[in-house]
């Protein structure tokens, strides 16, 4: 069995979750600033499959985004929260909780039982 295959299958799983709290958290974001903060958290994402996310979630209505001029080339895409990715960031937080909260009933030490 793959360790690394199952790994990359639960980043996938909560990879939304995790780019949507990120623009949250900013208030707004640039596609090279959320690949370097999920590269921080171990999240190893490339921006092969970061754009095209990106690209679903804004057709989804939940990412707006705006173009800015840079000194420093051309210009960036910043992406932010649309009223209905808010809520459906909420959602997702929701679902996490609960989800983790049955992982960790299911997965505790049941020695204790015995």
């Amino acid at each position: 069995m793959d360790i690394e295959k199952n790994k990359t299958q639960m980043r996938k799983g909560i990879l939304e979750y995790c780019i949507l709290s990120i623009i949250k958290r900013g208030g707004d974001a640039y596609a090279s600033d959320i690949i370097d903060e999920l590269k921080k958290s171990e999240m190893i994402v490339v921006e092969g499959t970061l754009y095209p996310l990106l690209t679903r979630l804004k057709n989804d209505d939940l990412l707006n985004y705006r173009w800015e001029e840079s000194t420093s080339g051309p210009p960036r895409k910043y992406y932010t929260l649309t009223e209905t990715g808010i809520s459906f960031l909420q959602e997702l937080a929701e679902t996490w909780n609960q989800l983790q909260n049955a992982v960790n009933k299911v997965t505790q030490d049941t020695n204790q039982h015995g």
